[in-house]
């Protein structure tokens, strides 16, 4: 099938867009950051994520709480991550990206400046998550430049990577120097800024509008309650619930304010978003079930899962990256098609297996649905909104990817229990 003709051109970047419908009229030159520069601004942050996977105990030492207590450090960085998108997608349609890079990267210092330094887990805490809504506007800013399939997949590719060697990033600079070093790697995307903010188009913010508070405020409350639907299901639930029907509600009332009305009635944006949601709760499930499920059905050694699944997420993050190179000349519908199958095979099969290999693959299916579902869908749900809401697009469509993250390691107890 022919591909769409908002596909036919994928070197207009969403930043282009959003300048174009904002700039004064008149010729400009087009500017693009290097992918690898946009590449350094974003995926920091999931190495940072990752990085106390393995160190939980030296860090509930250093607190002088228990190990279940500092899991507390791990939930802090994803709530904020979750709501700290949209908010930071906000600031970046209204103030633009240079005030969007400058507040992100005030907040990535302060927050590491205090986990490096503090000796009580009350204030590490709203360190990580100052670490975390910076590093979503890094994100968000990285994302609204990308704009190609080919260029996301650079970006969501290096998610994968990142992500994957995380935990032993993490544990290795933990034993050479201190757990604080491996909670401080997101520090590292700062060293693109030079480069982005030379190369990147100027934009101009969006016309000035009042801000819609309670709209923010209830995609918050609505976040934080799916956040803690696995820790809390009845009273997160509840709160989800209530959560919603407000929002519902506020939407109607102000069809253009925090969560446009417009967008959720665009069949791409939600098909989209959802899509990714189901992908993201698919591979963190499977990245904590595989390591339990080769221990429960074979003799290996617990150096030889941590091996064996390292390199399949890697392999899948970088087959990824082939897919979102081709996708242009593959078509909407079939990548579609392919990252739906592999989707849900992946969770099946590792149910059924008894086969280690085939758990590694299923593993490397999983981060390559993933990191191809991120790089793909991005851009079809950015192609189908106006482009003044474009970086509300990419803020509310993280969002989806972050409540994965919060869902599949709950599936993942679920699976491990028998």
């Amino acid at each position: 099938m022919p591909e769409p003709a908002a596909d036919a051109n994928p070197t207009i970047t969403a930043a282009t867009a959003a300048t174009a419908a904002t700039a004064p009229p008149g010729p400009a030159r087009v500017r693009q950051v290097p992918a690898l520069w946009l590449a350094l601004l974003a995926t920091p942050v999931a190495a940072g994520a990752n990085s106390p996977v393995l160190i939980l105990p030296d860090m509930a030492g250093s607190f002088g709480v228990r190990p279940a207590s500092v899991t507390w450090l791990v939930t802090a960085f994803a709530w904020a991550m979750a709501v700290g998108t949209p908010l930071m997608a906000s600031l970046l349609r209204r103030r633009g990206l240079r005030t969007t890079l400058h507040v992100s990267t005030v907040l990535v210092l302060a927050g590491t400046l205090l986990v490096a330094l503090t000796p009580w887990m009350a204030l590490a805490l709203p360190g990580r998550a100052a670490q975390a809504v910076g590093g979503a506007g890094l994100i968000t800013s990285a994302m609204s430049l990308a704009g190609s399939v080919r260029r996301m997949g650079v970006i969501t590719a290096g998610f994968g990577v990142l992500g994957a060697v995380g935990p032993l990033l993490g544990s290795l600079l933990a034993d050479a120097l201190s757990w604080r070093v491996s909670l401080a790697v997101s520090v590292l995307a700062l060293l693109a800024l030079p480069a982005v903010t030379r190369d990147a188009p100027r934009t101009h913010p969006a016309p000035a509008t009042s801000f819609d508070g309670r709209g923010a405020a209830l995609l918050v409350a609505l976040a934080t309650a799916l956040v803690f639907v696995p820790h809390h299901p009845l009273p997160a639930a509840g709160a989800a619930l209530a959560a919603a029907a407000l929002l519902a509600a506020h939407v109607r009332a102000r069809p253009d304010g925090f969560v446009p009305a417009a967008l959720l009635r665009t069949p791409a944006f939600p098909l989209a978003a959802l899509l990714a949601c189901a992908l993201a709760t698919s591979y963190f499930a499977l990245l904590f079930a595989v390591p339990q499920l080769l221990a429960d059905r074979t003799n290996w050694s617990t150096a030889t899962i941590g091996t064996g699944q390292l390199v399949a997420l890697l392999a899948g993050s970088f087959l990824s990256l082939a897919l979102a190179a081709v996708s242009a000349r593959l078509g909407r519908r079939r990548v579609l098609t392919v990252l739906i199958t592999l989707g849900a095979l992946a969770p099946v099969t590792a149910a059924v297996s008894p086969w280690a290999p085939l758990l590694l693959l299923v593993a490397a299916a999983a981060v390559f649905t993933t990191t191809a579902g991120n790089a793909t869908l991005a851009v079809y749900a950015t192609q189908a909104a106006p482009a003044s809401q474009r970086p509300t697009v990419i803020g509310l469509f993280n969002l989806c990817y972050q409540l994965g993250g919060a869902f599949g390691p709950a599936i993942a107890a679920l699976l491990t229990l028998t």
